[in-house]
């Protein structure tokens, strides 16, 4: 695919000029001729040409415009555009779910031989991913704790590529120095792929840091209210849409028009979400670090945080998720977890409803015990998405479970 296959928007030189806030409501939008105020569906799968001559030319590369919505449709395009203005990237490429996204970003950048060291605390899918899948097609992967920078430093090959991680990490909330990863894998011809979920750009912006590429699920902050699945690659024109793109155009991990359109509307408000969920995130880890039953928290926002210093450095926040630590084992846990009566039972975060897990059994429920104890998920550790609730009725239902057990 050329560069020039898919269209740039008007108003696009425009946004470099806009703030944060600004770009979250405006970047990207293309106003169809009927002049619409929100930014339009498009639900179909493929586009009428003037022409046989024109057809031919959309398809060869040779001229700008849609040709079928598995790789070209305006909605996505519009949301792809406005958050790749948020990130400070060039280019992004929507993708179905979150887990596509990381899918799309690894078949786009690496091949047969290649190795990848990769934090060993990603999210279980991911691990998953890299070891029963990528795998098979001699892609090898080296596991190394996130924050120890020597370690990434001596996992290195000849034939490493990419370096991977999340930061700050789920559900330990453990942080990366991007800017000094970045320097790592550069000095060693390799690429840094950083998850931003958790802080979303509204709180970090890898790309700044010195990262290459962006991987996000829309799922979560993005979308913000737990609608839709997606997920996104964001980066470079060079590396998005000569590797990531042409990876999406031929196998199709395609984000559908409404879904895109949902996240376009989450977009305009994350700015305010995430500060909200931040501020009430660390208003209930400061709780959660002086109740009798809980025996530790992690949150980059507590001063107490071995990397709270980091945190301020290269975040702008401190996000909505925090876990905690109890001394009973699962036991402990699934009684705290069961004696809620607001907080939602699920494996998601990222909504506005405050949702509550056991990683342990759930989202890293497929590691082997080695792999959990290494990574540091344990039977006593809960995980909390805080949401826009009212702090104090999060606190108070959590306290039905912590309070009988410090008795």
């Amino acid at each position: 695919m050329t560069a020039d296959l898919i269209p740039e928007l008007p108003d696009a030189a425009d946004d470099a000029a806009l703030a944060f806030a600004s770009l979250a409501v405006r970047a990207g939008q293309s106003r169809s001729a009927e002049g619409e105020h929100s930014e339009a569906i498009y639900p179909t799968s493929s586009y009428v040409f003037d022409s046989a001559a024109q057809a031919a030319a959309r398809f060869a590369g040779e001229e700008p415009g849609n040709i079928y919505s598995r790789f070209t449709n305006p909605t996505v395009r519009m949301f792809e555009q406005r958050l790749a203005a948020l990130e400070g990237g060039e280019a992004c490429v929507a993708t179905s779910s979150g887990m596509a996204a990381v899918l799309t970003a690894c078949m786009g950048l690496l091949k047969q031989g290649d190795h990848v060291v990769c934090s060993r605390d990603v999210f279980g899918n991911t691990t998953a991913l890299l070891n029963n899948f990528l795998a098979r097609f001699g892609v090898a992967t080296t596991y190394v704790p996130l924050s120890d920078t020597a370690a990434w430093r001596a996992a290195l090959r000849p034939e490493t590529k990419v370096l991977y991680l999340e930061t700050p990490s789920n559900p330990l909330m453990e942080l990366a120095d991007i800017r000094e990863l970045a320097d790592i894998a550069h000095g060693h011809g390799a690429l840094l792929v950083v998850d931003n979920c958790f802080c979303t750009p509204a709180q970090q912006q890898p790309l700044a840091l010195g990262a290459d590429v962006v991987v996000h699920s829309a799922t979560k902050y993005i979308d913000g209210q737990g609608r839709c699945v997606g997920g996104a690659v964001v980066g470079s024109k060079a590396l998005i849409e000569k590797d990531i793109f042409t990876f999406l155009r031929n196998a199709g991990p395609t984000m559908s028009p409404f879904n895109a359109w949902v996240f376009l509307k989450g977009l305009e408000t994350l700015p305010l979400r995430m500060r909200a969920h931040s501020a009430a995130a660390l208003e209930l880890a400061q709780w959660l670090a002086v109740h009798p039953a809980v025996a530790r928290v992690n949150y980059p926002g507590l001063e107490t945080h071995p990397q709270h210093a980091l945190a301020r450095r290269q975040q702008s926040g401190f996000g909505g998720v925090l876990s905690f630590e109890l001394e009973g084992g699962r036991a402990a846990a699934w009684s705290v977890i069961d004696a809620v009566r607001m907080i939602s039972i699920t494996g998601n975060l990222g909504d506005t409803k405050s949702t509550i897990t056991h990683p342990a059994t759930t989202t890293h429920g497929k590691l082997s015990a080695e792999q959990k104890a290494a990574a540091g998920i344990t039977e006593g550790l809960i995980r909390v998405s805080v949401g826009l609730e009212d702090v104090t009725d999060i606190r108070r239902d959590l306290a039905r479970g912590l309070d009988a057990l410090a008795r």
